[in-house]
């Protein structure tokens, strides 16, 4: 009998291939001690949690209403807290150049108080401003599409989410990873979306994190404690 954490089961035939993955990854015994681990939830004396549980909450969260168009300093650490580092020069023009004011543009044009899975598909679409947001900052030099993710994830955490080579391989790299999970996350009924808001209760953690964080802590923190190596 599935226990009361497990995703309900639905016609295999009637679920895409992330959905399937998706269910696998979150199912497994691991998944609750990982996400308490990873957010510092129960830890013994001397044991720290890890640096990105800060991201999302750092200086009250990227998507504050008087700041959620805009890039800040906050946001360039938040993103280092994820193991990654904007090049002082892209930094610079996003908080004082051009580029910042074509972002703000842009983010202006990406809702602010959507879930993913509640959101239209053109949201996440090629094309859409959350696209050419992502694509802006993917080519600018030395950022790469690591980093062009997790800057967006900081301004829109319950609508864009984090998404390295890690989780990645965990999924069986889909064309387009935000389409592929906004399918996922709605078919069945929101199956595996009201899972992930069931693992954020059982673990303990804030309101605050989002089920895409959920999500792609569970699934990055599974993954590389198998040990895989990750193809680039």
């Amino acid at each position: 009998m599935a226990s009361s954490t497990e995703v309900p089961d639905a016609s295999d035939g009637a679920l895409s291939p992330l959905s399937k993955r998706l269910r696998l990854l979150l199912g497994a015994e691991r998944v609750v001690d990982d996400l308490r681990r990873y957010f510092g939830i129960g830890l013994p004396p001397g044991e720290a949690p890890f640096t990105g549980s800060r991201f999302e909450h750092l200086a009250g969260g990227g998507d504050r209403w008087e700041v959620a168009d805009r890039f800040t300093a906050e946001d360039l650490v938040a993103v280092q807290t994820l193991s990654v580092t904007v090049p002082a020069s892209v930094a610079l023009d996003i908080l004082e150049g051009p580029l910042g004011v074509r972002l703000s543009h842009l983010l202006h044009a990406i809702p602010k108080d959507t879930e993913m899975v509640d959101a239209d598909a053109d949201v996440v679409a090629d094309g859409s401003p959350a696209d050419q947001a992502w694509q802006l900052l993917r080519d600018q030099p030395d950022v790469g599409w690591v980093i062009a993710g997790k800057l967006l994830a900081r301004k829109r955490p319950r609508l864009l989410p984090v998404y390295d080579r890690v989780v990645r391989c965990a999924v069986d790299r889909p064309p387009s990873f935000w389409l592929a999970l906004h399918t996922a996350l709605r078919e069945d009924d929101a199956a595996v979306h009201r899972r992930l808001l069931q693992l954020r209760d059982v673990a303990g953690l804030p309101q605050t994190v989002s089920a895409l964080r959920v999500c792609d802590v569970a699934v990055w923190m599974g993954h590389r404690a198998q040990g895989h190596a990750c193809p680039r």
